[in-house]
Order: C-alpha cells, then sequence, then structure tokens
C-alpha cells in the first residue's frame, strides 16, 4: 500500500515549521531590560542625557545615561568601559574616567 501526500499538506507542514522557526528566537517584553552604558555612540535604544531626543543619540561609546534593551539578566555581564563596575548597569551612572 502507497501513501500519498497532498500539495496542500506539504504547504501546511512547511507553514508550520516556519511558523515556529521565526516565533523560537522572539523574546517577550517581560524578558527585557534596559542596560546602561553597554550602547556604542549613535546605537543607543533611548535616552542619552539632556538634549538628546531619543534612540541613536548618544555621542559616545558606552554612555551611562544611555541605554539598550537587552535579555533580562544580562546587562551585569555585558563589559562597559566607562561604568565603576566595567560591566552593564541596570540604571544610569557617571562615568568613570
Amino acid at each position: 500500500m502507497q501513501k500519498s501526500i497532498s500539495k496542500s499538506g506539504v504547504a501546511m507542514a512547511l507553514t508550520t515549521a516556519l511558523a515556529l522557526s521565526a516565533t523560537s528566537g522572539v523574546v517577550s517584553a517581560n524578558e527585557k531590560e534596559k542596560c546602561y552604558g553597554v550602547a556604542l555612540a549613535g546605537e543607543n535604544d533611548c535616552k542619552a542625557g539632556p538634549g538628546t531626543s531619543c534612540a541613536g543619540s548618544s555621542t559616545r561609546d558606552y554612555q551611562g545615561n544611555a541605554w539598550s534593551i537587552v535579555a533580562k539578566g544580562t546587562c551585569e555581564s555585558i563589559k562597559s568601559p566607562t561604568s565603576p563596575t566595567g560591566m552593564g548597569q541596570l540604571s544610569e551612572f557617571t562615568e568613570k574616567m
């Protein structure tokens, strides 16, 4: 006995596989956090001190008052040469010289 596979069955299987692979890398907003001092100049997600507009407005690498969104629990393991601890911070900080 030979089984036949319909084109619609194959299409549905492929669509399901693609949908699952596309959503597996998605992280919800509550699984993310703001991490200060890790963004490069012009690559922050928001906030970069007085007189700046928001995203992309940081003027220096690792600026202490500019943040990027990172996966929750990873911020303080990301290197930040301007941070007092040498790692990203969960709140803004005064940069060390």
